[in-house]
């Protein structure tokens, strides 16, 4: 038997095999009378037999009814366990924000400083820190996975997103400290042209290009010695001589570990770090709370 029947029909049944009045049914759910003895007639219908029978002493369960009402009292409670438990996830997405990031914005403490502006501001609300691939260059952003997220620019398909730049760095070349260049203090962008070099995965887009610095090399592409998709692997792979990389001022405590040095270059731009957002959430208020205490935390 297939059949279409609602949490509405159930709980009027209920009500009136618990009062086994249909007035006083009727008062307890806020309906008329008439109202829910046609809901009644429907469910009847629909089951194919009588669930009450009325007689001079009033209303009183048929073997049908009485067969149902345990399964019925069971269906709403458990949709009233699953409504709550929606509640209680709608409650939480909306006092949780999450912040992804693929490298920590270390630097001078910035990110402890900006959680101790926003949770002074909204002590409620819990901030979660999600820690991404490079493969991903929105930090979470893309699918939603994040609110917020710290990352670089550019950023692919940046029209989707808005943004507000944390720290504009210079880009040092990293490389062995075995290689000849390492000799010198500085270099030349052009110095290096030749050099193989570690690359973010494609899929980084633009972000990929940029720390190759494509837009100096003059329609020369550059050589990849390997992809690397994290700081321990862009360590690894420097220590290996699989090749040289650009990495942001900020960043070359994470690979200088030993073994590895980095060095000015000169021919090239900065890098810029940014806390960024989806633009269509930019109006969320736990969204615009945190970047205005990132905006405020960095104008210190």
């Amino acid at each position: 038997m297939t059949m279409d029947v609602h949490a509405r029909d159930l709980r009027y049944f209920v009500a009136v095999a618990e009062e086994l009045h249909f007035t006083r049914a009727a008062e307890r759910l806020y309906v008329s009378q008439p109202a829910l003895s046609k809901q009644i007639r429907s469910l009847e219908r629909q089951l194919g037999t009588e669930l009450f029978r009325r007689d001079q002493r009033g209303v009183i369960l048929t073997a049908a009814g009485e067969t149902l009402l345990p399964h019925a009292r069971r269906v709403l409670a458990a949709w009233e366990a699953g409504a709550a438990a929606v509640e209680m996830a709608k409650a939480a997405q909306r006092s949780t924000l999450v912040v992804g990031m693929s490298t920590s914005p270390g630097r001078c403490g910035l990110l402890p400083a900006i959680r101790s502006r926003f949770t002074a501001a909204h002590p409620e609300v819990t901030v979660r820190l999600r820690q991404m691939s490079w493969d991903d260059p929105t930090a979470g952003l893309a699918d939603g996975s994040a609110d917020v997220a710290f990352v670089w620019l550019p950023l692919p398909d940046e029209e989707r997103y808005a943004w507000t730049v944390v720290a504009e760095e210079p880009r040092l070349l990293a490389l062995p400290e075995t290689h000849p260049l390492a000799a010198r203090a500085e270099l030349d962008f052009t110095d290096v042209l030749g050099e193989p070099f570690l690359a973010l995965p494609e899929s980084a887009g633009r972000l990929r290009d940029h720390w190759l610095a494509l837009d100096a090399r003059v329609g020369r592409p550059p050589r990849i010695g390997a992809e690397i998709s994290g700081a321990e692997e862009t360590y690894e792979a420097l220590v290996a001589g699989l090749g040289i990389c650009l990495v942001a001022e900020g960043n070359a405590p994470l690979i200088t570990l030993g073994g590895v040095v980095t060095r000015r270059v000169r021919g090239i731009g900065p890098s810029r770090y940014a806390l960024a957002w989806r633009r269509e959430t930019g109006q969320r208020p736990l969204v615009r709370a945190y970047a205005a205490a990132c905006r405020g935390t960095v104008s210190r």
